[in-house]
């Protein structure tokens, strides 16, 4: 494939691991470890296999780790979601991280759709 630097979604991705981070800060502590570490490792996985299935060497390979990736995507739009339910987050960043996800999820399953077309 290529050098995931270069890819728009790994970018997009890596923007919503940080952001993700920096929400993650400001949850409350008390009762809430077990979701701030899930939210923050699911986040942070979306990148790094985008990362992980550009470097493979055949098309398969990427598009599974692609797959896992928008797994991770869904994964942490329903955290955050039930954050904001929850009150430990506003539900105005929710919306935010929403669209941001939405658009990353997106991307995948176009780069999933255009990489299936050549394995066939």
């Amino acid at each position: 494939m290529q050098n995931y630097h270069q890819l728009s979604v790994w970018r997009k991705a890596h923007a919503i691991a940080l952001n993700v981070h920096r929400l993650s800060e400001r949850m409350p502590r008390e009762g809430n470890s077990g979701l701030v570490g899930q939210v923050r490792r699911a986040a942070l996985s979306i990148p790094s296999n985008i990362a992980e299935g550009a470097t493979r060497g055949s098309d398969k390979d990427c598009v599974k780790f692609l797959q896992i990736a928008l797994a991770s995507a869904a994964e942490v739009e329903y955290q955050l979601e039930f954050a904001a339910a929850a009150s430990l987050i506003p539900a105005a960043e929710f919306t935010i991280r929403q669209q941001e996800l939405t658009e990353v999820r997106k991307m995948l399953a176009g780069l999933i759709k255009r990489i299936r077309q050549t394995i066939r």
